[in-house]
């Protein structure tokens, strides 16, 4: 985002809300090419079964390009399958680098903002120092995402998210379309209230190898 021209995180969030929010992305800091990618950090919630988990579901998986940022991408063509609308590789791209800005500003940029938002903290300074983290977010191909960015994302734009599993990685069994929800991120957002209206969850199918994919 402009740093002579960036609005307030008030302002940040409100757009994020309304869907108005656009960004100019800051070219990433040099790195070396022969570096591997590093995702974030898988939660304790991601690796085991947890509350979230109720039954087997079936669903249909769209595969996201696994650029560095397939937990953005999932996301945003989540969010644009939810409201019938179809994105093309360049858009998504686009849309996916908005959010991990977004999610910058909160907690790099305010630190008034960033005490909102305590559980991603905790995320993050488990592996992590805060600085770390904030020099690896800038670098839009090199920067997965997971548990810390889920927190800050679904309670940002008032989104509700649920992580799948495949069936077979928990059953052992044979792979199939069936899923196992692990984990819940703003379901409070699913239901309607007089200052909003009912969001549908982004179903996200976490394949334990550093990688998002959509579930529809």
């Amino acid at each position: 985002m402009s740093k002579s021209r960036a609005p307030s995180n008030d302002v940040l969030l409100q757009q994020l809300r309304d869907g108005t929010a656009v960004f100019e992305l800051q070219p990433p800091i040099s790195h070396s090419p022969t570096i591997i990618p590093f995702f974030a950090r898988i939660g304790p919630s991601l690796g085991k079964v947890s509350p979230a988990m109720k039954k087997v579901q079936r669903y249909s998986v769209q595969k996201v390009t696994g650029d560095g940022r397939c937990m953005f991408r999932a996301l945003i063509k989540g969010m644009a399958h939810n409201k019938g609308i179809s994105l093309g590789p360049g858009q998504e791209r686009d849309d996916a680098d908005e959010l991990r800005m977004a999610v910058k500003e909160i907690i790099c940029e305010s630190d008034k903002d960033r005490l909102d938002y305590e559980e991603a903290l905790v995320a993050i300074t488990v592996d992590e120092s805060l600085k770390r983290y904030c020099q690896r977010i800038q670098w839009p191909d090199f920067f997965g995402g997971g548990e810390s960015e889920l927190l800050v994302l679904s309670k940002l734009c008032h989104q509700p998210i649920i992580v799948y599993i495949p069936e077979h990685e928990h059953t052992g069994g044979t792979r199939s379309n069936s899923f196992i929800p692990i984990a819940e991120y703003g379901l409070e957002f699913s239901k309607a209230s007089k200052q909003r209206k009912k969001r549908m969850p982004v179903k996200l199918l976490y394949s334990g190898n550093n990688h998002y994919d959509l579930l529809v």
